[in-house]
């Protein structure tokens, strides 16, 4: 494990439980903060380290890492581990900039190594329930609030908060985008700290979307329309409902409207998604999250911040 601060503990927590099972072995944690490091190893049972060539030197026979370091390390830090022939979970955002995850995307295929982007909605169990339903979606209204936190305030809210959702809205409209209106602002930090976007896809699907940390509350939720039908995913709940116009299910305050729920299989989010990375490691195969994802996710993050800053420009404020 690769870093070590709240995200990482929690990594570094879901290896452990795996190691338990028979299913890896946990070999350290690293993070040039060593009393961090040390305190994380005690946690869990394993060996501290200062610095990935540290690591590499003492256990050669790593296999795979996650990388949860801070963005404007992944290239160098996610890099140098692929080099090594390490195969690698990165957290979103993948990189700081196109170039970098382009970078990363090079030497994964010069190496032959399995890389995989952490964008862990997609293994929110209501956001697997969903896919069976999706059509062709023609309106999304998603709001991702939490409340201020220092973590992660190397990027904007953005690339922080809001690219879980670029991911899972590029995901399930498969289009190109076509517009982008943006507003942001920064409140508490000396980045964009609340945002709204409105992004309209070729195939003619307008998506709202709306992050904040700065809120007084926490909501996880994304909506969305297609013919006949609506479906409301709780991120949080790990909920989906499907009201649909006709069909079987349970009436609604409408009687032409029935409400279902597709089936649902409780699994942490986390859990999954490193479970699926390891998968990959074992069988070499095509990651669910593969970098060319989380480029995408980050190319959108990136315009809407360019969108930002214009828009910022013309009311001359702060961007």
């Amino acid at each position: 494990m690769i870093g070590v601060g709240a995200f990482g503990r929690n990594h570094t927590r879901v290896y452990s439980k795996l190691q338990a099972e028979g299913k890896v072995r946990l070999v350290g944690v690293v993070d040039p903060a060593t009393s961090r490091a040390d305190a994380v190893a005690r946690e869990f049972g394993c060996k501290a380290f200062g610095s990935v060539d540290q690591m590499l030197v003492t256990h050669s026979e790593v296999q795979a890492a996650s990388v949860a370091v801070p963005t404007v390390l992944h290239r160098s830090v996610a890099g140098a581990l692929m080099e090594a022939g390490v195969d690698v979970l990165i957290e979103k955002p993948v990189a700081a900039t196109l170039a970098e995850a382009d970078e990363l995307a090079r030497i994964a295929a010069e190496h032959k190594r399995i890389a995989q982007v952490g964008h862990l909605e997609r293994f929110n169990p209501a956001v697997r329930a969903t896919l069976p339903v999706i059509r062709k979606p023609m309106f999304f209204e998603v709001h991702r609030l939490s409340e201020f936190s220092p973590r992660a305030l190397d990027v904007d809210v953005v690339l922080d908060l809001m690219i879980h959702d670029l991911d899972i809205v590029l995901t399930f409209v498969k289009s190109e985008v076509k517009e982008i209106r943006a507003v942001g602002l920064p409140i508490l930090s000396g980045k964009v700290d609340i945002a709204n976007v409105r992004v309209e896809f070729e195939s003619g699907c307008v998506a709202n979307f709306t992050a904040s940390r700065v809120s007084t509350e926490r909501v996880r939720k994304l909506r969305f329309f297609q013919a006949g039908q609506y479906i409301s995913i709780d991120y949080g709940r790990q909920d989906v409902l499907v009201f649909s116009v006709g069909g079987s299910g349970t009436p609604s305050v409408n009687p032409q409207i029935q409400v279902g729920k597709p089936p649902i299989v409780a699994e942490e989010p986390l859990l999954a998604e490193i479970k699926a990375f390891l998968q990959a490691v074992r069988e070499r195969t095509t990651p669910v999250v593969p970098l060319e994802d989380g480029r995408k996710a980050l190319k959108l993050g990136l315009e809407i911040l360019e969108e930002i800053g214009r828009h910022a420009g013309r009311i001359g404020v702060r961007s």
